[in-house]
């Protein structure tokens, strides 16, 4: 008996991860890293700092892991759209992916990945730098299909996939600020659909 309560003592808590992830990305994508305390964290995920530190680790990595958790759930349209064969497609999923996103009242206003780590202090470059290389993957990701459209014979001569690839970029982060701001879904759609008619493809 003493053993059985012992063996019931000594388990530890047990929650759902998944769960843990998206309340503590939530906090992040409300409050950015440096705003966001461990008693946030730690309220909102439902679980105590020793079960914090045992599951995620510090609170850096637990951010890299609601970055990791971010790309692969709200954002995931992303990838999904770089997938589509044609490249007008392509950026016009982005541009409509990147509206529905933002525009979703599910969401804290604008986007983590310009939110999370915008403004940090001189104390946390590493976080700084996370935030950076994120914003740069995608953009040479969004490089590399325009690199390919242009292989396919899917872009124009004149046009340069490094360029429009930027330009792309540059309309998605437009629109994180602009919903951070408190635009509208139907705000951002007419944006994007005048965007969409100065397209060179």
């Amino acid at each position: 008996m003493r053993r059985s309560n012992a063996g019931k003592m000594g388990r530890p808590r047990a929650f759902d991860e998944g769960a843990a992830l998206d309340a503590a990305m939530r906090v992040f994508w409300e409050k950015g890293y440096e705003g966001t305390s461990l008693d946030d964290l730690t309220a909102a995920m439902g679980i105590n700092r020793s079960s914090l530190y045992s599951a995620f680790g510090d609170k850096e990595a637990l951010f890299r892991r609601v970055m990791v958790h971010y790309g692969e759930g709200p954002m995931s349209y992303f990838r999904e759209a770089l997938d589509l064969p044609d490249i007008r497609a392509v950026i016009e999923a982005l541009f409509r992916g990147t509206v529905d996103f933002l525009g979703d009242p599910e969401h804290p206003r604008g986007c983590l990945s310009l939110q999370g780590g915008l403004a940090c202090g001189t104390g946390i470059e590493s976080v700084k730098q996370a935030m950076l290389e994120w914003r740069n993957d995608a953009l040479v990701a969004i490089q590399k299909r325009m690199r390919q459209a242009k292989l396919d014979g899917d872009l124009p001569s004149d046009v340069d996939p490094k360029d429009l690839a930027r330009y792309v970029l540059l309309v998605m982060n437009g629109l994180g600020v602009q919903a951070a701001s408190g635009a509208t879904r139907s705000e951002m759609k007419r944006a994007i659909d005048l965007a969409l008619r100065t397209l060179p493809v």
